[in-house]
């Protein structure tokens, strides 16, 4: 009679369940695995049968057979060792199969029948007590992680011999207890250490007390990397369900530490600019890339016009949506990417158009074949743009430092602390001012007579989209936010126009 152990494997950055039904049949000893397994399944047949006579165990001299219900669903990566090899052992009668009841395995075995760490416990432990488990069984090393679920057991162990033993009855194994969250750990990179630049470190403020995207122009070494970098310094601490996504996506990654339980900080991406479509929206497994790392946090862009521009395309929709819909042989997926984008970029090939001291070599053709690798509909989805002029030498050796992070990071968090609330009692399910979208933004920005006629005035001037309106609008509404204003008014819109580089100025 078959038996039947649970478990689950990955789609995107969510746990699915499956069925593993075990049978022995009277034929010719062999394993054989179905249900849509990958190549890491598939091969979980000589990891099991070797980790089963190292436990002391006799594999059974008939044709075993998995099935991986339900079958239409791909099942990847290497949990399904541990339920397997339970399973064999429960039906061939050598443990009691009792304990299998409520209860989820997900592990990959070693040949000696040690447990090693796996991809996604945090989702799958999530998917496990939605499913009505009791208990998840799992690596040690992945206990931590999973333990900060809260309404199921999470056991670790680190081997097929103490999984057997819990099964007989004979060891318990203590369900682990989810570890406090350490302290924030501060940036060690200040705002205090940048000199001058007032401008580019307002913009700077605004893109991270509303969620808001930011692109900064300038000449090579004025400061737009030095400043990207501090941007982590200065954003808010995360909430537990913010905590909850980024740790989950980075389970699936394979990137979080070993040991650790919820992350701490937002992240902050920097892939280089040879990144392929794959490493910045996801791969042909279905893997998160580089946009979704960085969610509710920063994805940093250096040297914009040099990435290629098929993968700067494909930041439209996640700029637009926050989410990313991929769609593979693998299946199709809805990847969470709400992170705020700020990019740098040269105003030239050689950097110095612009430049107050040193010319510009570069040919008018050039510049516009440079220009022309941004696309107009991405630059319109990037709310804030700002030219970041050099430093002079004076300011550098003798200037006062300039405001500390954790003074602009204080008005950050009043701002949005601001959003929260409004957005709250407005009934909008929006996390920050960037997330408006449709009627909500205008709700939320309660514009004045003399905002909406500055708003249009400068839409005229500048010929801008519908699309840059909205996020102008967005903009001013942050701006107000930073004020404790309860409503947008002129001086606010004006300040957020000022932010949309005139046409000269543009990439």
């Amino acid at each position: 009679m078959a038996l039947v152990a649970m478990s689950g494997t990955l789609v995107g950055v969510d746990g699915v369940p499956i069925q593993v039904e075990i049978d022995l049949l009277r034929r010719l000893p062999s394993v054989v695995i179905v249900g849509l397994p990958d190549g890491a399944v598939r091969e979980s047949a000589e990891r099991v049968r070797s980790a089963i006579q190292q436990a002391g165990f006799e594999f059974p001299r008939k044709r075993v057979v998995v099935n991986l219900a339900p079958a239409d669903v791909r099942k990847c990566g290497t949990a399904f060792d541990l339920p397997i090899a339970a399973g064999i052992l429960a039906v061939s009668e050598q443990v009691s199969r009792q304990r299998l009841e409520g209860t989820m395995f997900f592990g990959e075995l070693s040949l000696e029948g040690l447990l090693r760490r796996i991809r996604g416990a945090l989702p799958l432990t999530l998917m496990a007590r939605e499913q009505g488990a009791t208990r998840v069984i799992l690596p040690l090393e992945n206990a931590a992680e999973a333990a900060v679920v809260d309404g199921i057991e999470v056991m670790g162990a680190s081997s097929l011999d103490e999984v057997v033993e819990w099964m007989e009855g004979r060891r318990e194994l203590a369900p682990t207890q989810a570890a406090p969250s350490p302290p924030e750990a501060g940036s060690s990179l200040d705002l205090a250490e940048v000199r001058g630049q007032a401008r580019a470190r307002r913009a700077l403020e605004i893109a991270a007390a509303g969620g808001h995207n930011l692109l900064m122009v300038g000449s090579p070494g004025c400061g737009k990397t030095m400043l990207a970098a501090r941007m982590p310094g200065i954003l808010p601490s995360l909430a537990f369900d913010e905590a909850l996504d980024i740790t989950r996506i980075w389970s699936v990654a394979g990137l979080l530490p070993e040991g650790q339980g919820l992350m701490t900080r937002r992240p902050f991406r920097a892939p280089h600019h040879t990144i392929s479509a794959a490493g910045m929206v996801g791969s042909a497994s279905l893997r998160p890339g580089e946009v979704s790392l960085a969610h509710h946090g920063v994805l940093f862009l250096d040297e914009l016009p040099e990435f290629s521009r098929h993968v700067l395309e494909l930041l439209r929709g996640p700029l637009e949506d926050r989410a990313i819909t991929l769609t593979r042989a693998a299946g199709t997926v809805r990847l969470p990417a709400g992170a705020a984008l700020v990019a740098a970029a040269n105003p030239c090939p050689c950097g110095y158009l612009g430049h107050p001291s040193r010319p510009c070599a570069c040919a008018p053709a050039a510049i516009e074949r440079y220009r022309a690798r941004l696309s107009g509909p991405l630059l319109d989805r990037i709310d804030l743009q700002v030219w970041v002029q050099p430093v002079e030498a004076e300011s550098l050796s003798r200037g006062a430092p300039g405001e500390a992070s954790s003074a602009v990071r204080a008005r950050v968090e009043r701002a949005r602390s601001h959003q929260s609330q409004r957005l709250q009692v407005l009934g909008i399910a929006a996390r920050n001012n960037a997330e408006l979208a449709g009627s909500a933004i205008r709700t939320a920005a309660d514009p004045s007579p003399e905002a909406l006629r500055v708003l249009e005035s400068t839409m005229e001037r500048l010929g801008l989209s519908a699309r840059a309106w909205a996020r102008m609008l967005k903009v001013a509404r942050t701006i107000a936010d930073l004020e404790g204003a309860t409503r947008v008014e002129g001086p606010h819109m004006l300040e957020a126009c000022s932010f949309r580089l005139p046409e000269g100025e543009r990439l």
